[in-house]
């Protein structure tokens, strides 16, 4: 009997372990990967990467050759680090701390000790690697830019972290990605897909050859070559405007929202964040907390958009029927109102003004009315303002506007529900937010979403999606960005705001600004500057903003330009506005006494002035305290 249940456990036993075993074999095994098989060697042939070229065909971003000193720590020999070190032109600390970086990652994996060496320091290396086992160079492409402009737009390309490895398995240590501009943006575009060579090893970790004669590897997939939607005359003519200031162009085509500059001001050269030196490079722009040359200021920047903001504001109130075409409004040097007399003040000249001259000379009580009258239209100010609110969001402001650059501000549009927590212990009125119908109080914007905002006003109604990608190898782009959006705004109400802001050109605040030969609606802003020290609100040097579009009707070209602490808008924006669309559509400049100005003029003494153009908070003890670099672009980068 207990022969029998021995042999019954005996015989139990086996049957589960081979049914397990079969299990393991027929279901749930993994199919064999070359990948992680150790007896393979994997040797990467990276692709060409795609090229860039702008709207006219000209090529911005090509490639060049470039050469990785690569290791596999655990075949690594005893070696002469003096001499190596002095061949790679590195110490030998930083022989150390590298080989513990990449025996760390893996000790049998490949990975990059010393990347991108020059030709020369590869022709002398590549006769004596023979004598350093473990080590291999590697050929693959940098970045060659064909231009010094656009380095915001054009980004740039570096290598791999852990985050970048565990979100995409495509990439190894070593590998380059892009990080910024249209290199992130269209990177599973432009990278394409790696060759691979399968290498079999023997068990004392030599290659004896092609792993099955060759017939598992593959040769590399160029990158597509992509065509963007930038002017690259006007982007360069543009950062030479901007030269000794800070702030932010965008420039788009009205009827098709593409980006027809987008100027970040100060720029950098792109090639500065090529090679060897990158490193250092983007340390020390990085480490600029005065101009901040990372920061894309079109996308970014956000401030009150002032008096541009007063043709939305016109806008809503005739949609909502609370003005006319002819209604008036008398000026005295401003707008009384509420039970204590309170004023907002205007520098229009007073007066009597109409929508047309309310526009053209920029009367902040003509729009102070237009807007109170809105809200009002309505018993209850929280659905007033919801209906005023879904005006203005409906022509981009907001929002993300849903471009195809990766980084972004929503700004604020405040809605009825915005000001219920703001004010939750009285009942709040028109009257109490009035500083929204003059661009101020709680409004803020990008210089994109302005440029947005004015070439929907342009098209009488409705934008495009503005967009930098114009195609890829002839593909056609994403359909979003052909997709139109209407406004809220019946197309009748649009004529008469557009007639005021052509006269703003002829006989209101940017007059001084003609260009001969060309119809052109604008609008002057001056965006108060406030910050507090020591508790005490501070006003600072205005902003100068201006938005304008052109021709009149027909229009080929929608801009919005931001000049940091540039004073009123038609000094240094205004000017640079209309340089920039005489520019794009005559290519050449007849008003050569505005360049003339602008590029002797600097604002460099504003910012260096204590407390200028950093951004700022408060501590408990209600004293001022700068923002730490790294904590200003923690609030100015989204993915």
């Amino acid at each position: 009997m207990r022969r029998l249940l021995l042999f019954s456990i005996v015989v139990l036993v086996g049957f589960v372990f081979l049914t397990r075993l079969f299990y393991l074999q027929v279901y749930s095994s993994e199919p064999y990967d070359l990948y992680n098989d150790n007896a393979i060697r994997k040797v990467f042939h990276y692709p060409k990467r795609g090229y860039v070229y702008d709207r006219n065909n000209k090529l911005l971003v090509a490639n060049q050759p470039s050469y990785d000193v690569m290791i596999i720590p655990r075949e690594v020999l005893p070696l002469d680090t003096i001499e190596f070190c002095s061949l790679l032109k590195i110490t030998k600390k930083d022989f150390k701390k590298k080989f513990k970086k990449a025996n760390t990652y893996s000790p049998r994996l490949p990975s990059p000790f010393v990347p991108q060496l020059s030709k020369k320091d590869y022709a002398v290396l590549s006769e004596k690697m023979r004598k350093y086992e473990g080590f291999y160079i590697q050929k693959r492409s940098l970045r060659d830019y064909q231009t010094t402009i656009g380095a915001n737009v054009l980004g740039f390309i570096m290598e791999t972290n852990q985050g970048d490895i565990s979100k995409d398995s495509y990439y190894q240590m070593g590998d380059l990605i892009g990080k910024q501009g249209i290199e992130v943006a269209y990177e599973n575009n432009l990278r394409g897909e790696k060759g691979v060579k399968f290498i079999q090893k023997d068990r004392f970790n030599r290659d004896l050859g092609p792993y099955k004669n060759g017939e598992k590897d593959t040769i590399p997939t160029p990158g597509k070559d992509i065509t963007i939607t930038i002017d690259s005359q006007l982007q360069e003519y543009g950062e030479l405007l901007m030269q000794n200031k800070i702030g932010g162009i965008v420039a788009i085509e009205p009827k098709s929202g593409e980006i027809l500059a987008l100027v970040s001001a100060p720029s950098y050269n792109p090639n500065m964040l090529v090679g060897r030196e990158r490193s250092s490079n983007y340390t020390k722009l990085y480490n600029d907390s005065i101009h901040l040359p990372l920061i894309d200021k079109g996308l970014l920047r956000m401030h009150e958009p002032g008096s541009p903001f007063k043709s939305l504001v016109a806008l809503a109130a005739l949609q909502e029927g609370v003005i006319t075409n002819n209604t008036t409004v008398t000026c005295y040097d401003g707008y009384t109102y509420g039970r204590n007399n309170r004023k907002m003040g205007c520098h229009c000249g007073g007066g009597t003004r109409n929508l047309n001259t309310g526009i053209s000379k920029s009367c902040n009580a003509y729009f102070a009315h237009a807007y109170r009258k809105s809200i009002e239209k309505y018993e209850d100010a929280t659905h007033g303002m919801d209906v005023w609110s879904n005006h203005i969001k409906s022509f981009g402001l907001g929002n993300y506007l849903g471009y195809d650059l990766n980084i972004g501000k929503k700004g604020n549009i405040p809605d009825g529900n915005y000001y219920d927590k703001w004010y939750p212990d009285f009942r709040w009125q028109a009257t109490t937010v009035l500083s929204n119908a003059i661009g101020q109080g709680e409004i803020l914007v990008t210089p994109i979403q302005l440029a947005n905002m004015t070439a929907a006003i342009a098209n009488r109604g409705y934008f495009y999606t503005p967009h930098i990608i114009k195609s890829i190898d002839g593909e056609i782009i994403n359909k979003k960005y052909t997709t139109k959006h209407q406004t809220t705004i019946n197309k009748r109400h649009f004529e008469p705001v557009i007639n005021g802001l052509f006269d703003v050109y002829n006989k209101g605040t940017a007059s001084f600004l003609k260009i001969p030969g060309i119809d052109i609606c604008g609008k002057t802003g001056t965006a108060e500057n406030f910050t507090k020290i020591d508790n005490q609100r501070t006003q600072l040097t205005d902003h100068s903003i201006f938005v304008a579009f052109a021709p009149k009707d027909n229009p080929k070209i929608a801009i919005a330009v931001l000049v940091e602490n540039g004073y009123f808008g038609a000094r240094f924006a205004g000017r640079i506005a209309s340089l920039m669309i005489e520019k794009y559509i005559k290519g050449t400049i007849s008003r050569t006494d505005l360049e003339t100005w602008i590029l002797e003029h600097s604002l460099e003494h504003e910012y260096s002035k204590p407390f200028s153009n950093k951004p700022f908070k408060i501590n408990a003890n209600s004293k001022l305290m700068k923002i730490s670099d790294s904590e200003v672009k923690k609030q100015t980068l989204f993915k």
